[in-house]
């Protein structure tokens, strides 16, 4: 069955329309800790797309998300905190006198944050973008740690060690499922621009893009200065919604979670991003129970801490080796993979019953 595009533009409107429908559902009917969850999913979701940009996308290996994160968490936290609780906060060293007294909206704020963290990005990447593959992304990762040693000692500006605690919680439903919508649909008209196409060169080969008249290095510094910008917005909206926020925060794990996500999803596939960043929250919190007490039909255990990232790992691990290209691969869901995906289904299900009844 082959769909025209009047039936998938009116197929898209209402799959959106019930995927806001469900938002709706979800925030009115959701209790506390899974309200959570379905809203970190959608903070991953922004994650694992500015990472697919540079990673997938682009073809650049970076483990530098953490610090960039963290440059907009910082930077919003200052923004939107008032006066009063930037006091409470700074007891032990008083915050600098231009920072004291700022407070702004939510929106501006964050939109000033992911600026700055798309500046870092792309002072970051003017000099390391030079290296490729694994040399590119020891030195992003090392940037990134550079990040959170300066956060940790400039307590005058980020309050050290200390963190900043009673942030605004200001990342409800609505505004970390906006974000993720607007992230997804910037994301796909960006992949499908001519800037997205030299990207995606880039990506297949260096030298052939550069053969034909592609500038390869502003290319890849304006990749990775965006996917630094939609990092900085991320990490703003985790902290906004955890309401604390501190240099440990941003380490090479949180980096790591985001990577395993665009992995797990399909490196180059926007839908594989996030379906994987939905499936691998929701799975990370749904396995919780095995670090408790486990009484089985053979085993019992008083409970063991960590058991839960284990199984976790080996799910990972077997996904890894029977489907190394991801769930998605470079591949996008589509109406058309959709129907012919019933289709072919339909017809293994008439060939068994015809087999069952022979």
């Amino acid at each position: 069955m082959v769909l025209v595009n009047k039936q998938k533009n009116i197929l898209t409107l209402v799959l959106v329309i019930v995927i806001f429908a469900f938002i709706f559902t979800a925030d009115k009917t959701f209790g506390p800790f899974p309200l959570r969850i379905f809203n970190l999913s959608a903070i991953y979701i922004v994650l694992a797309l500015s990472l697919n940009l540079v990673n997938g996308f682009t073809g650049l290996f970076s483990l530098g998300h953490a610090g960039f994160m963290a440059v907009g968490a910082y930077t919003c936290a200052l923004l939107t905190m008032s006066p009063a609780q930037k006091a409470m906060n700074y007891y032990l060293v008083p915050i600098i006198p231009p920072l004291a007294n700022i407070h702004l909206p939510f929106v501006p704020a964050l939109l000033i944050a992911g600026s700055v963290a798309a500046l870092a990005g792309f002072l970051v990447g003017a000099p390391a973008l030079r290296l490729r593959d694994d040399y590119l992304a020891i030195a992003t990762l090392g940037f990134s740690e550079i990040i959170r040693v300066v956060m940790t000692n400039l307590q005058p500006i980020t309050n050290g060690p200390l963190g900043l605690k009673g942030l605004p919680r200001y990342s409800t439903t609505y505004v970390v499922w906006g974000f993720a919508f607007a992230s997804v649909v910037f994301m796909v008209a960006l992949v499908n621009s001519a800037f997205g196409r030299s990207c995606k060169a880039i990506r297949d080969n260096e030298i052939a893009a550069q053969a034909m008249g592609i500038n390869v290095a502003r290319v890849k510094i304006t990749s990775f200065t965006i996917a630094s910008f939609m990092a900085g917005i991320g990490g703003a909206l985790l902290g906004h919604m955890i309401s604390t926020i501190d240099p440990r925060l941003f380490g090479f794990i949180l980096t790591y979670n985001v990577l395993l996500i665009v992995v797990l999803g399909g490196v180059g596939s926007i839908s594989g991003s996030i379906i994987a960043a939905i499936v691998v929250t929701v799975s990370m919190e749904a396995l919780r129970f095995l670090d408790g007490p486990l009484n089985l039909i053979f085993v019992r255990t008083q409970g063991l801490p960590g058991l839960r990232m284990v199984v976790f790992s080996i799910l990972l691990l077997l996904v890894i080796l029977f489907r190394q290209q991801g769930l998605m691969g470079n591949r996008e869901l589509s109406w058309d993979m959709l129907f012919d995906f019933k289709r072919h289904f339909s017809k293994f299900g008439s060939r068994f019953r015809k087999k069952g009844t022979a």
